[in-house]
């Protein structure tokens, strides 16, 4: 490690916590395999990686960059010229800061920073989280030195000598969970004599799951099905209204839920959307899961991913078109089915991957190293 241990690294991602979490992530294993290491996040102006990254403890510089709308806007007509200033930006800040790999977690700044760092002959290092890749990484991976995915068959998507199959970084407090179900349901104050539902939501992309945990909460409760329903704050109002009559019922709603270890702990079945991030950790947790991908996403990534899943009988997917009919009578089925609950359990562990950030840094060292030979 001595010949990594001054490594400079580049990370850029961002846009959404999807990529922001495993950039911060990797970073953070690198900095515990190398704490001299020197790193520097580039995301965009405006984005959420611009207050996330400095909370976390590193610098980030933003590029002036933005996606393309689907209409004909104002910003599109000033896509072409961010393009420039981006390209510019990017280039001038990795001719200062001299990196020996630039890594890139998806998001429109990564696009930029990873092309100059391939132009100007840096290592790079793609880290894609979802089953099917966004647009950005699946132009840059022809340049790419290694791409991190968290699927098997990614080889549809990227030359097959490149892929590292390295899961998704995950928070330390889920991946290495040491709360029993007791304590977590007495942290919640819930009972041990009932089935107990988790259902994560948490933004205004959990609108369907909302509505739907809402119109069902009579039949939960007549069920005996307990339930901690993270609504999210724009939800958070009408979902402590509604739950008003059901608190001895063991119905509990909160805007979000800090001690998520606690929250999978407790629970017997998830309710969750299918982003990458959210699947990685229902695979550590082994939880039985009912996946309901969100329709407002690019290229649709959310099914793609669920049906990884469910193809395996791994998790049950319900189309969000179909939540408000059908997602109630699917928890309350699988609630009374233990041995599907434990068939799901089994195929969703099998697909877990441990210790990704640290395998993701370790990759990046290889990189590192490779460029410093030249």
């Amino acid at each position: 490690m001595q010949q990594t241990n001054n490594i400079k690294v580049i990370l850029s991602g961002g846009g959404t916590g999807g990529h922001i979490f495993p950039a911060v992530a990797i970073a953070n294993a690198i900095k515990e395999k190398a704490p001299y290491a020197d790193i520097m996040f580039v995301g965009a102006k405006g984005r959420m990686e611009m207050e996330k990254v400095p909370a976390a403890g590193y610098p980030i510089e933003g590029l002036w960059i933005s996606g393309l709308q689907r209409r004909i806007t104002a910003d599109n007509l000033m896509f072409p010229f961010k393009v420039i200033s981006s390209l510019y930006k990017a280039r001038k800040i990795i001719r200062s800061f001299k990196p020996d790999v630039v890594v890139g977690t998806g998001g429109y700044a990564s696009g930029a920073t990873l092309r100059v760092a391939s132009w100007l002959g840096i290592p790079t290092l793609i880290q894609e989280q979802n089953s099917f890749p966004g647009i950005t990484n699946k132009m840059l991976a022809s340049k790419a030195d290694l791409v991190c995915v968290a699927y098997q068959g990614m080889e549809k998507f990227f030359p097959t000598v490149k892929i590292k199959l390295t899961g998704n970084p995950v928070r330390n407090d889920i991946e290495f969970n040491n709360c029993t179900k007791a304590e977590a349901l007495k942290h919640f104050n819930l009972g041990s004599d009932k089935p107990t539902l988790l259902v994560v939501g948490g933004s205004l992309g959990a609108r369907t799951i909302n509505h739907s945990i809402h119109a069902g909460l009579s039949t939960l409760a007549s069920a005996n099905i307990q339930v901690i329903w993270q609504t999210g704050k724009y939800y958070a109002i009408q979902a402590a209204k509604a739950v008003t009559e059901y608190k001895l019922n063991g119905i509990i709603t909160m805007p979000f839920i800090k001690e998520m270890d606690m929250a999978y702990s407790a629970a017997d079945i998830v309710v969750s959307r299918a982003g990458a991030i959210a699947i990685s950790e229902l695979c550590l947790t082994g939880k039985p899961s009912i996946l309901i991908p969100s329709p407002n996403v690019a290229e649709d990534h959310q099914t793609k991913n669920a049906l990884a899943l469910s193809s395996r009988n791994a998790a049950i997917l319900v189309k969000d078109s179909d939540a408000a009919a059908s997602l109630i009578s699917v928890i309350t089925a699988l609630a009374t089915n233990p041995e599907e609950q434990k068939t799901l359990g089994k195929n969703i562990s099998s697909m877990a991957i441990r210790n990704s950030a640290s395998r993701i840094a370790e990759h990046v060292f290889e990189l590192a190293l490779k460029g410093k030979k030249k």
